[in-house]
């Protein structure tokens, strides 16, 4: 019969009592960090893409995840090989308790092991770990008996109870008698450090400012020119704006320290006042620097319109910008934007004044300029 004493002489396995050094490497730091951004990048491209209305952004959001997760995979295969080839270490162990963690309705359920391992070269330790048992085998694993387990030699946490071991390693556990390790400590896998958690949540965190940074100019503009639904009623009123609308016509006004350029203004106006109508085709859509008007077509009407949602709002600010600059008004007082299709094509044509006198450019639909005329 075999005895097995713990032993008090360090070796290779880590003791009972000392603790699991922390995972602090420069590849352990490295790993948080590279997890840390693409974790808040994620987040944050998801909620800042919704918000925004920018579906590239949500979409690569919500994929960056899964890229990150397929490349990690494909760098673990290669260690994944060499550790698979390595041969695991055989030993025998004593069960000291157990305990059943999930799996009734099956025929092989979760069972909790606290044992003693005790190799042949190195220290006994005490270690947990779970494996599921089928229900017909689990008497033969009682507290007290003695199995054979194997482990990697590099993580003797990673327990398993063989079984269906050789006739040699059969025979060694039915003659065997194990001691429990002195003390309570269980052998575990290294923690990482907290260095390595500062790194991931600083990581995280500047990730996610990075990409709130980069479109904190769709954002502020989102909320600046979010306007209310405009009440269907002719008069509807509020502290930054007046809005206008009957069945035929509409008009915006805007209040101080706002423009019909600021990105993204006028589409959310025009399209304010079209839910106040039954018709959708314009007529024509006068802009001024804080005045919208928009007349649309009567029911019936034979007169050449167009679809308000096509113009090419994009374009407005920079068509105005040129009118203003290089047309030679000198310096410009107003100007004026006017889209119509009285000549069967639809036609932007943005009017100023100044000290010089008075210019105009039109553009086609797309909003590519046509034709200049220049101040007199």
């Amino acid at each position: 019969m075999e005895i097995y004493q713990p032993s008090p002489v360090p070796g290779t396995i880590i003791t009972t009592g000392a603790a699991p050094p922390a995972q602090n490497t420069p590849l352990a730091l490295a790993r948080g960090l590279l997890t840390g951004g693409v974790i808040g990048a994620s987040l944050a491209a998801v909620v800042v893409g919704a918000i925004i209305e920018q579906w590239q952004l949500f979409v690569t959001g919500l994929a960056l995840p899964a890229v990150y997760g397929l490349l990690c995979f494909l760098a673990s295969m290669p260690r994944w090989a060499r550790e698979a080839a390595i041969a695991p270490c055989t030993a025998l162990a004593v069960i000291e308790s157990r305990e059943a963690v999930g799996g009734e309705a099956t025929s092989d359920v979760a069972v909790r092991f606290v044992s003693t391992v005790a190799p042949d070269d190195a220290p006994a330790y005490r270690v947990a770990f779970t494996q599921k048992i089928n229900l017909a085998d689990l008497p033969d694993y009682r507290p007290g008996g003695v199995v054979v387990v194997q482990y990697p030699p590099d993580r003797p946490w990673r327990v398993r109870i063989v079984r269906r071991p050789t006739p040699q390693w059969e025979e060694r556990a039915a003659c065997a008698r194990l001691d429990p390790a002195p003390g309570p400590a269980l052998v575990s896998e290294p923690a990482e450090g907290c260095a390595v958690g500062f790194a991931l949540l600083l990581a995280l965190l500047l990730a996610a400012a990075g990409v709130v940074l980069l479109f904190r100019a769709d954002l502020f503009d989102e909320g600046a020119s979010a306007q209310p639904p405009s009440a269907t009623q002719p008069s509807a009123s509020s502290s930054s704006s007046t809005t206008v609308v009957s069945s035929a016509s509409g008009t915006v006004t805007l209040g101080p320290n706002q423009s019909f350029l600021d990105k993204g203004v006028l589409r959310k106006a025009v399209a304010s006042l079209a839910k106040g109508t039954d018709a959708r085709a314009a007529l024509t859509v006068v802009v001024q620097d804080r005045l919208l008007s928009v007349v649309y077509a009567p029911a019936g009407s034979q007169a050449p319109t167009f679809d308000p949602d096509s113009l090419p709002y994009d374009r407005f600010p920079a068509l105005v910008e040129e009118a203003r600059s290089s047309l030679g008004v000198g310096d410009p007082q107003t100007w004026q934007l006017t889209v119509e299709r009285l000549t069967g094509s639809l036609t932007v044509r943005v009017s100023v004044t100044g000290a010089g006198g008075a210019a105009s450019l039109e553009a086609d639909g797309d909003g590519k300029v046509v034709r200049r005329t220049p101040a007199h």
